[in-house]
């Protein structure tokens, strides 16, 4: 099954489709890579989901990606004796150790950690920001705070602290068990929830042993700070503008979007745009004209994948969101402004004979006119670095490990192939030019261009270029 696009579609699974028929209606739709949010999915719910995409990729004969989406560290107040509390500009409230139910003057906060880490100054932001306050007084016990905007407080209303750099790790004790649950069920990619420095990424690669592709949300801005540490150690990159947009300004949110988007895309990671793409679908059949600008924008800045959260896991309709997130798409890659913005924004390659030969293959492929570009692929550096080229032909991405082709389903442009093991390079052209052929991107007489790493089965050693003409019978030829 082919898309008609570049960009990928990542579908949130939820109550709304967790079906196996749902499931499917989603993947036919446009849906590329399907998430599960372990916030909201036990072990056993997740194994299900899990069983259920397989079928239908076994089903359809395409590698179908799946994300398991840590939740992280949840931080909440306590609960209050008499409920809810009106609050006003100006007044004092504290936050404190002791369990005691709250009141107009104070509340239980059960995170230790934060009592010794805010400082005066420090921003406080209450129920995604509807309440904020700024601390005045710290002794390490407690905080006194000062109301800034906002008129209430209530029980279990989370917690967000943008000036206060925390001592713990994105990892809670819930975490762990999920990642371990995630990792034995085959997911390809984890997501890390509240990533706020570079060793939180570190920690999750030491238990994942490259089981799975790691996936950073920035959501915070310590993350923003030290972006570039962050792209480095992780596999892919998620801009969670939910909580970025309530942890940072609101108008700041565009502008580190298109950072973190570009930055992502200079060192060949994958970068997923995510969160209220296409919100109003919750409940209505059709979305807003500002939320059609937006997936818009993330799809003419080049993003690998566009997001829907509750759009597909809890809406009313979660079939058309993802065939209208497919049309917004397909509209704006046939955009005449669109190849040159793709263009614009391409770098130097780094000095490898990876990124050089990626380079040449977009350069003689454009040049030429050819039908595809045929990546073999066995770790998936090699998709990787075809899909950071942005070419304007399909790249087409042939492995003989099915893990590296579901994990390569989230990349930009990239048509996926489980293929048997080449056996040497003249059955790698001809693997290729029948493949193409095969999938529908080439026909008799058209010419591809192959990248792969002699010898093969090498990983990272992308080192060869080849050109070949697709014959009558879909085998290669020189």
């Amino acid at each position: 099954m082919r898309r008609s696009r570049k960009v990928k579609i990542l579908a949130t699974l939820g109550p709304a489709s967790s079906d196996e028929t749902m499931i499917r209606q989603l993947f036919e739709a446009g849906a590329d890579v399907f998430r599960i949010n372990m916030s909201h999915t036990n072990h056993e719910l997740m194994r299900t989901l899990i069983d259920r995409i397989r079928s239908i990729e076994k089903e359809l004969g395409r590698a179908i990606g799946i994300l398991a989406d840590l939740q992280g560290p949840k931080l909440r107040v306590g609960a209050f004796a008499d409920g809810a509390q009106e609050m006003k500009a100006d007044q004092e409230f504290t936050f404190d150790g002791d369990p005691a139910p709250g009141n107009a003057t104070r509340v239980h906060l059960p995170h230790p950690e934060i009592l010794k880490s805010v400082q005066p100054g420090h921003r406080l932001l209450i129920d995604d920001g509807r309440l904020q306050m700024e601390a005045v007084a710290c002794d390490g016990k407690s905080i006194r705070a000062k109301v800034i905007s906002g008129t209430k407080i209530s029980d279990r209303k989370g917690i967000s602290l943008p000036d206060t750099d925390l001592p713990v790790g994105a990892l809670t004790d819930k975490d762990r068990k999920d990642l371990d649950a995630a990792l034995a069920a085959n997911v390809d990619w984890i997501a890390l929830s509240f990533v706020q420095r570079p060793d939180d990424i570190a920690e999750v690669r030491k238990i994942a042993r490259g089981r799975a592709g790691i996936m950073s949300k920035i959501e915070k801005p310590q993350a923003v700070q030290r972006l570039a540490e962050i792209i480095e150690l992780s596999d892919a990159l998620m801009v969670a503008r939910g909580d970025l947009g309530v942890e940072m300004p609101l108008e700041a949110v565009p502008g580190i979007q298109k950072q973190i988007t570009r930055a992502a895309r200079r060192a060949g990671k994958p970068v997923v745009i995510a969160t209220q793409m296409l919100e109003s679908m919750i409940s209505a059949p059709v979305p807003t004209r500002a939320e059609v600008s937006d997936v818009s924008i993330a799809v003419f800045e080049g993003a690998d994948a566009v997001m829907l959260s509750a759009e597909s896991a809890a809406g009313d309709y979660p079939v058309e969101a993802v065939a209208m997130m497919d049309r917004i798409a397909q509209q704006v890659e046939r955009d005449p402004n669109y190849p040159s913005i793709i263009n614009a924004q391409r770098t130097e390659p780094e000095a490898t004979g990876a990124d050089a030969i990626s380079l040449a293959a977009r350069q003689i492929a454009e040049t030429l006119n050819l039908a595809a570009i045929v990546c073999y692929t066995g770790s998936g550096t090699t998709g990787l670095r075809a899909a950071r080229e942005r070419p304007h032909v399909p790249i087409i991405a042939l492995s003989p490990v099915v893990g590296t082709a579901r994990r390569l389903s989230l990349l930009w442009g990239t048509h996926c192939v489980v293929s048997e093991d080449a056996t040497d390079l003249d059955d790698v052209v001809n693997r290729a030019c029948r493949i193409a052929f095969q999938e529908g991107f080439a026909k008799a007489g058209d010419r591809v261009i192959i990248t792969a790493g002699v010898p093969l089965r090498t990983p990272g050693a992308t080192n060869m270029l080849r050109i070949a003409y697709v014959g009558s019978d879909g085998q290669g030829g020189m």
